[in-house]
C-alpha cells in the first residue's frame, strides 16, 4: 500500500490529488483546487510563479492533514515554459513568462536565421509553434541577457518541485517539449543552443521520469512537523501522465487524444519519426513513460470554449459549460465551421467575435446568435480530430479501431459522440483524471509498487469506469458531407 500526493496543474487550473494504492486498485481524493492563469505586466504576459508555490504549500498542509505519512509527491504542469533562478541564492530571476506572450514573434532573426525552421524539425521532432521554449528562449536572451548571467533554468514543473526541495535538474517528457532536445539520444542537443548562442550553463541536467529527486525541504518538514517526504519526477508533461493512464491493451493498436485545454492526438511509437510529411502535418515527437515518443499533434482543445465562456461571463450573465453544450445541441449542424488551430484563436480575447471574424472572412456569412458560435467550436473539433486521426494513421501505417480519449474534455458527451460520429470508430471516454492517476502510477513505479507501464495501465482499467460512445451512421454520412469544405478551411 502507497500514499502518494499529485500536483496537476493545467492552464487555467491547478488540484493536490490523494492517491492510495492498495490491492491492484488506485483510489482518488481531490483535497485542493484552484484557479490558474496569465498575469499581465509592463505588457507582458507571466505566470504567476510565487502564488503558484502558495498554492502548493496549502495542499500540502491539507494532504497531510488527512494523511500524516505520504511516500512521495510529484508534480505535472504544461509544456515549454521555464523559470529562471540565480545561481547561488535559489531565488526566482524574474516571474516566468506565459507561452502565448507575443514577444516569440519574430522566429526569423531569433532562431530560423542560425537554424533554419526545417533543421530544427529534422533534429528534435518537434513541430513549429512560436510557443515552444526555443523561441521563448532566443526572445528572452534578445530582451534580457542579463538573466541567462549566473543563473540556471528549470522547467515549470521542475521549478516547483525546486520549492519543495526537488533538486536542480528537469525530467525528460518536459524538456521533450522545449524543441532543444535530441529526441534518440534524450539529451540537450548541444549544436543548436550554441548556434543560437544561449549559454550551455543554464541548462539543468535531464533526469528519467519514474525517479527520485529530493526530498521535501527541512523548512518545509519543520513547518509542517513531518518526514523528509520524496520528491518524485513522474511523466512531469501533463499529457506525458495523461497517455500513461490511456486503459489500453498491449496487444491493440491504439491512438489518443489528451483533451483538455489543448487535445494532443497521438499514439506511442518507440523512436521518433522525423520526414518531410511529419512536418508537413505538424507531427511531434515528445517524450513519455518507458522511453516511449508520444507522437503527436497539438489541436486547440478546451481552450476554445474556455475564452468563449470567460468572454460570455463578462458581458452576459453567468454560463455553464453544460449550458453551451445545451446550446450546441439546439443549434444547426455543419452551418458554419472553423479552424481550431487558426492564429487568430491562440491568444486571449474576444473569442466569440474572432468566431464570427472567421466566418464571415471564409465566406460562410454572418453567424446569428451564440449557440451558432458554441456548435462551430463543437463541429470544427469533432472534425478536427477525424482528419488528423487520418493522417496519423497514414504516416504510421497503422489502422486504428478505436480512440481513448482521457482528460477533463471527456466530461462532455456531445464532444465524444460527435468526434465518434465523425471518425466511424468507437470512442473510448475516460479516466477524467487521466493526468493525475498518470502522475500517481509514475510515483509508484518509482516506488516499485507497480512493476511496468503495462502493469499500471491495468490499475487504471481495475480502478476507474470508462464510457464507449459508438458512431451513429446517420451522423457520420452528414460528417462525410462536410469534410471537403472543412479541410479548406482547415488548411
Amino acid at each position: 500500500m502507497g500514499n502518494f500526493l499529485a500536483f496537476d496543474l493545467g492552464a487555467s487550473s491547478g488540484r493536490a490529488i490523494l492517491g492510495n494504492f492498495q490491492n491492484g486498485k488506485l483510489s482518488l481524493r481531490e483535497i485542493h483546487r484552484f484557479a490558474n492563469g496569465p498575469t499581465e505586466k509592463d505588457g507582458a504576459i507571466f505566470w504567476d510563479y510565487p502564488q503558484l508555490c502558495n498554492e502548493l504549500k496549502t495542499g500540502l498542509g491539507k494532504a497531510l492533514t488527512i494523511e500524516p505519512k505520504l511516500d512521495g509527491i510529484g508534480i505535472d504542469t504544461w509544456g515549454v515554459d521555464y523559470v529562471f533562478f540565480d545561481q547561488k541564492t535559489g531565488k526566482m530571476r524574474r516571474l516566468p513568462y506565459h507561452y502565448r506572450d507575443v514577444r516569440t514573434n519574430n522566429p526569423e532573426s531569433d532562431v530560423w536565421s542560425k537554424v533554419p525552421r526545417q533543421e530544427l524539425y529534422e533534429k528534435t521532432g518537434i513541430q513549429c509553434m512560436l510557443l515552444n521554449t526555443v523561441y521563448q528562449l532566443a526572445a528572452h536572451f534578445r530582451m534580457h541577457p542579463e538573466d541567462f548571467s549566473d543563473s540556471f533554468l528549470l522547467t515549470m514543473p521542475d521549478a516547483l518541485a525546486y520549492y519543495l526541495g526537488g533538486e536542480r535538474t528537469s525530467e525528460y517528457t518536459e524538456c521533450s517539449t522545449t524543441n532543444l532536445l535530441d529526441p534518440e539520444q534524450k539529451v540537450w542537443d548541444w549544436e543548436i543552443i550554441d548556434r543560437l548562442g544561449l549559454p550551455r550553463e543554464v541548462f539543468p541536467k535531464i533526469v528519467k521520469p519514474c525517479t527520485y529527486s529530493g526530498t521535501l525541504s527541512p523548512e518545509l518538514q519543520k513547518e509542517f512537523n513531518c518526514s523528509a517526504i520524496p520528491i518524485i519526477k513522474v511523466g512531469s508533461h501533463d499529457t506525458a501522465s495523461a497517455v500513461a493512464a490511456v486503459p489500453a491493451s498491449e496487444r491493440e493498436n491504439w491512438a489518443y487524444i489528451s483533451a483538455g485545454t489543448w487535445a494532443l492526438l497521438g499514439a506511442e511509437i518507440d523512436r521518433p519519426l522525423r520526414t518531410q510529411e511529419s512536418e508537413k502535418y505538424s507531427f511531434t515527437n515528445e517524450g513519455g513513460l518507458d522511453g516511449k515518443i508520444r507522437f503527436l499533434t497539438n489541436i486547440m482543445g478546451s481552450w476554445l470554449f474556455q475564452e468563449t465562456r470567460r468572454i460570455w461571463n463578462e458581458t452576459h450573465s453567468p454560463i455553464s459549460f453544460a449550458e453551451m453544450e445545451d446550446m450546441a445541441r439546439n443549434a444547426t449542424p455543419g452551418k458554419f465551421l472553423i479552424n481550431p488551430n487558426d492564429p487568430s484563436f491562440v491568444t486571449p480575447g474576444d473569442m466569440p467575435q474572432r468566431i464570427i471574424d472567421f466566418c464571415e472572412r471564409t465566406g460562410q456569412g454572418k453567424i446569428a446568435n451564440d449557440s451558432e458560435v458554441v456548435r462551430a467550436i463543437y463541429d470544427s473539433l469533432a472534425l478536427y480530430f477525424c482528419s488528423k486521426l487520418g493522417i496519423l494513421s497514414r504516416l504510421l501505417k497503422v489502422e486504428y479501431q478505436c480512440l481513448n480519449i482521457v482528460g477533463g474534455g471527456t466530461k462532455d458527451a456531445l464532444l465524444m459522440q460527435l468526434t465518434a460520429d465523425a471518425l466511424n470508430i468507437p470512442v473510448v471516454a475516460g479516466p477524467v483524471e487521466a493526468t493525475a492517476i498518470g502522475n500517481l502510477l509514475a510515483q509508484a513505479m518509482a516506488a516499485k509498487e507497480i512493476g511496468s507501464l503495462a502493469e499500471a495501465r491495468k490499475v487504471v482499467k481495475d480502478s476507474f469506469e470508462v464510457k464507449t460512445f459508438v458512431p451513429d451512421a446517420k451522423n457520420h454520412a452528414f460528417y462525410n458531407t462536410l469534410s471537403e469544405r472543412f479541410e479548406t478551411l482547415a488548411k
